[in-house]
This record gives C-alpha cells, sequence and structure tokens, in this order.
C-alpha cells in the first residue's frame, strides 16, 4: 500500500513539473523545475537560511545579479524565485562530461572568460528577447579575495539595457556551514538600466555592497 502512495506522489509532482514547466513557456527547464524540490530539501537540512526583502519577482525579462561567494549561490535565488533561471556558468563545466549533461539540462550558458564571448552574450540576449529569467554574478568569478565586492563587469547591465529588461540585485552573506545559522540571501529593489551604462553599473555594485554590509 505504501508503495503505491509513493507512486502516486511522485506521479503528482511530475505532472505539476510539467505544468509549471508550460506555464513559463520553457518546458526545456523540465529537469530545473524537477530538481526544485530535492535541492530545497537539502538545503533545509543541511543550510537552512534567511531571506529577506523578498520582492514580487517582475514579469517580462528580469537579470538577477548577486555577489560570488560559493559555488551554490545560485540554489538560493532558484529555490526562492518561481520563474526558471538561466545562469551563465565557465565553460569548463561543459568542457568536463562529469558535469556538462548537468549544467545543459538546467539551462546554463556557457561563457568563455577567456575571451570576450560574444556566443554566450547572443544566448543571453535571446533569453532576455523571450522575456524570460537571467542570472549573472557581475564580479565575473567567486569572490576568493579579502575584499566585500570584486569590481563588476558590464555585462550585467548591457543586456538589461538592450532587452529593456529589469535588474533585480541581491546579496548573499553568511557562510555555507553544517547547519548554519547566518546564511541569509537578501533583494535589493529592481530597477531599469538608462543610458548611461557606467552609471548603471555603479549602482547596480553599490546596492549590492550596502546589502551586504547592512547584513553581515
Amino acid at each position: 500500500m505504501f508503495k503505491y502512495i509513493i507512486l502516486i506522489v511522485i506521479c503528482l509532482y511530475i505532472i505539476y513539473v510539467i505544468f509549471a514547466s508550460f506555464k513559463e513557456n520553457e518546458f526545456g527547464m523540465f529537469w530545473y523545475n524537477f530538481l526544485k524540490l530535492p535541492l530545497g530539501l537539502i538545503f533545509k537540512f543541511f543550510y537552512p537560511y534567511k531571506v529577506e526583502n523578498k520582492i514580487n519577482i517582475p514579469k517580462g525579462p528580469v537579470v538577477f545579479c548577486c555577489n560570488h561567494i560559493h559555488l551554490m549561490d545560485q540554489c538560493l535565488l532558484i529555490l526562492e524565485c518561481k520563474r526558471p533561471i538561466h545562469y551563465l556558468a565557465k565553460k569548463e563545466y561543459f568542457d568536463n562530461p562529469k558535469t556538462k549533461w548537468f549544467f545543459k539540462m538546467v539551462g546554463c550558458i556557457p561563457v568563455d572568460r577567456s575571451i570576450h564571448d560574444d556566443n554566450a552574450k547572443s544566448k543571453a540576449l535571446d533569453v532576455l528577447n523571450k522575456k524570460l529569467a537571467l542570472g549573472i554574478f557581475p564580479e565575473g568569478t567567486r569572490n576568493k579575495t579579502n575584499e566585500i565586492l570584486q569590481p563588476f563587469k558590464f555585462g550585467a547591465v548591457s543586456l538589461a539595457q538592450k532587452s529593456n529588461a529589469t535588474i533585480v540585485p541581491l546579496a548573499i552573506t553568511g557562510h555555507y556551514h553544517f547547519r548554519t545559522k547566518d546564511l541569509k540571501i537578501i533583494f535589493g529593489d529592481p530597477f531599469k538600466v538608462t543610458d548611461d551604462l557606467e552609471d548603471a553599473n555603479n549602482k547596480l555594485y553599490n546596492t549590492i555592497l550596502e546589502l551586504i554590509k547592512e547584513n553581515k
């Protein structure tokens, strides 16, 4: 009897995931949506975290921008956002057969950080032109320095300007320790990019910097 109940629950969950994928017009993100439940359970047990200033995620094209302190930073936003998010990820993940399948399966876009990767930018812009959501770490890599933030690259604000997307700044503070008590994700106020990319990039940088400082 118990195994039939488990089977029914699994079937209902698959139906829910299919519905959610069609609702966002992104059936290709089926596995992304499917894996959110086990991911949430893992974080609830290993890395319980807090959320502050959670906003209503805007409809239409959105660029989520966050500081980068750990390999699993993107997981917090994935769990807190109902919309599927296409993350930009270094191409080394796609060069490795052990990880390539996973990053392709969850809709990531490979980026060659050694060059000015126009192909990655084109794919990212295509995501936004379809009025979907994109995830970017403007620092370009994980911050392993003693600085609170590394300088931001202009890719996020440039893509937002070209697609008229809304930028949603957010910050992650704390540590990914077992049963951590200080891990937190904080949402900032969304904004549109004006004609001046330098001003927009400075605004994005300062917003995330203040979110980090206020919650350290």
